[in-house]
C-alpha cells in the first residue's frame, strides 16, 4: 500500500500541467502515436512559409492550422492528465467489483440452498468485507469526476454537451445529480445486504432454530433482484458512459461475467491459502474442484458474451458501433486480444482437465492469470475513452494495482480473523462438511 501510494503520487506529479509540456513531450518522441503531432507541426511551418510567399490570403490557413494544433495539444493534455486518474479508477472499480461478485455468488448459494458451499461462507463474507471500504473510495472518485478534477467522463463537461447533439440528447439521464444519486443508491443497497446477511449468518451460530437462516434466504432473494437491475445500470453509468456515443445491449451481462469469474477465482485462491496454513479443516478437494469448475464455466460464459458482442457489431458494421472496437483493435491490439488469451484460452486449456482442478499450484497459476486478465479487460473498457492512444502500463497503473491489492488483502484478512471460519449452525453445514463425489 505504501509503495502504491508513492507511485500514485508520482504519477500525478509527473503528469503534464500545460500544453507547452505536452508539446515538449511529444516532440521528444520520434515514433508511434505522436507522429500525428509532428505532422501537424510541419504543416503549420509549411503554412507559415506559404503565407510569407503568397501574401495575406494564406494567413487564414496558418491561423486554422495553428488553432487545430492548439486543439490537438489540449486534447492530448487532457488524455495525459487523465492517465493517473484512469489508472486509479480501473484498479478501484476492479477490486470493488471483485467483492461485489463474491457477494452475488454468496447470495446465489443462499437462494439455491446449496449443500456444498456453507463451509466456504465465512471466506466469502471475509472477501465482501472489502465492499464498504471500496465503495467509499469509489464514491469519492465519482464525486471528484463531477467536480471536474479530471476528464474521465466527457459528458460531465458542459462545453462538450453544448457542442455534441448526441450527448445533449442523453443529458436527461447522463447528468451529474442523477448519476451520483444512482451511484449512492446502488452502493448503499449492496452494502446493506452485505451487512444484514453477515449479521444473520453470525446470529445463526448461536440460534436454537433456523430463523436467521430463513431471514437470509428471503433477503438474498430480494437482493438478487435488486442486484441484477442495479448491476446493469452500474455498468452503463460507470463504464459504458466513458464512451457516451457507443452502447451495447449485452454490456451489463459482459461486465457481470468479468467480475463474477474474478470473484470466484478470489474465493478459490484465498481458500487454498487458508487451507495450506492449517485452516478450513472441513474443506476438501471436492470443494476446490467445484470452485475450479465455476472458474472454468464462468470463463467460458465471459468468452461467449465477448464474442457475441464483438461478432454482432462487426457483422452489422454500423459506424456508430464499430468505432468502439476499431479503436481497441488499432490502438490497444495487445491488451485487447491478450485479454482473450488470458481469460479464455489459458483457463480453458488448463481447467478443462478434471485432475488439474484438484491440484493447488495449477489452480493458483490459473487464478493469477485470470485475475490479471480481467484487470486487463477493465483496462480495455475504460482506457481508450479516457486516455486514447496515450496509454502504456507504467508507474500509475502498477502503483494503483499495488495500493488497492494491499488494501484488499489487509481488509479481507482482518475480517477473516474476527469470526470463526465455520458457519456451524447452517442447516446444510453437515452436508457441506462431508461433500464428496
Amino acid at each position: 500500500m505504501a509503495v502504491g501510494l508513492l507511485g500514485i503520487g508520482y504519477g500525478f506529479y509527473t503528469a503534464p500541467k500545460d500544453i507547452k509540456e505536452v508539446e515538449q513531450l511529444l516532440n521528444s518522441e520520434s515514433h508511434g502515436s505522436h507522429g500525428e503531432v509532428k505532422h501537424e507541426t510541419e504543416t503549420e511551418t509549411t503554412h507559415a512559409a506559404t503565407a510569407e510567399n503568397h501574401g495575406v490570403a494564406h494567413e487564414n490557413n496558418e491561423s486554422v492550422a495553428h488553432a487545430e494544433h492548439e486543439a490537438h495539444l489540449t486534447h492530448v493534455l487532457h488524455q495525459l492528465q487523465n492517465k493517473p486518474w484512469a489508472a486509479l479508477y480501473v484498479a478501484c472499480i476492479f477490486f470493488m467489483l471483485i467483492s461485489l461478485g463474491v457477494l452475488a455468488f454468496y447470495a446465489i448459494q443462499q437462494v439455491a440452498q446449496a449443500g456444498w458451499s456453507p463451509v466456504l461462507f465465512r471466506v466469502m463474507q471475509g472477501i465482501t468485507a472489502y465492499l464498504p471500504v471500496g465503495s467509499v473510495i469509489f464514491f469519492v472518485l465519482l464525486i471528484l469526476c463531477g467536480l471536474h478534477f479530471n476528464h474521465l467522463f466527457v459528458w460531465l463537461d458542459p462545453e462538450v454537451v453544448a457542442h455534441d447533439k448526441l450527448i445533449a440528447a442523453k443529458s436527461g439521464y447522463l447528468n451529474f445529480p442523477f448519476w451520483i444519486i444512482r451511484a449512492a443508491i446502488f452502493l448503499i443497497g449492496w452494502n446493506l445486504y452485505r451487512y444484514y446477511s453477515r449479521k444473520n449468518c453470525l446470529a445463526q451460530d448461536e440460534a436454537k432454530d433456523d430463523s436467521f437462516y430463513k431471514k437470509n434466504f428471503k433477503i438474498s432473494a430480494g437482493f438478487l433482484v435488486f442486484f441484477i437491475v442495479t448491476e446493469s445500470i452500474m455498468s452503463w453509468d460507470w463504464i459504458m458512459s466513458v464512451d457516451p456515443h457507443w452502447f451495447s445491449t449485452l454490456f451489463g451481462w459482459y461486465v457481470f461475467a468479468s467480475f463474477l469469474v474474478s470473484g470466484v477465482t478470489t474465493i478459490c485462491l484465498i481458500t487454498l491459502y487458508l487451507k495450506s496454513n492449517g485452516y478450513l479443516e472441513h474443506v476438501n478437494t471436492s470443494h476446490i474442484h467445484d470452485l475450479a469448475k465455476f472458474m472454468f464455466g464462468f470463463s467460458v460464459f465471459w468468452t461467449y458474451l465477448w464474442f457475441s458482442q464483438f461478432m454482432l457489431i462487426w457483422y452489422a458494421n454500423i459506424p456508430e458501433e464499430v468505432t468502439y472496437f476499431v479503436t481497441r483493435i488499432e490502438l490497444y491490439n495487445l491488451p485487447f486480444f491478450g485479454a482473450v488469451v488470458m481469460n479464455f484460452l489459458f483457463p480453458v486449456l488448463i481447467l478443462i482437465n478434471t485432475d488439474f482442478k484438484r491440484i493447488s499450484w495449477i489452480l493458483v497459476m490459473a487464478g493469477i492469470v485470470i485475475l490479471l486478465g480481467h484487470y486487463v479487460d477493465f483496462f480495455n473498457m475504460i482506457m481508450p475513452g479516457t486516455v486514447g492512444d496515450q496509454w502504456f502500463i507504467g508507474v500509475s497503473e502498477i502503483a494503483s494495482i499495488l495500493f488497492f491489492l494491499g488494501l484488499f488483502i489487509y481488509v479481507v484478512f482482518s475480517a477473516l480473523t474476527k469470526v470463526p471460519l465455520l458457519a456451524k449452525r447452517n442447516p446444510f453445514i453437515e452436508e457441506s462438511k462431508h461433500f464428496h463425489y
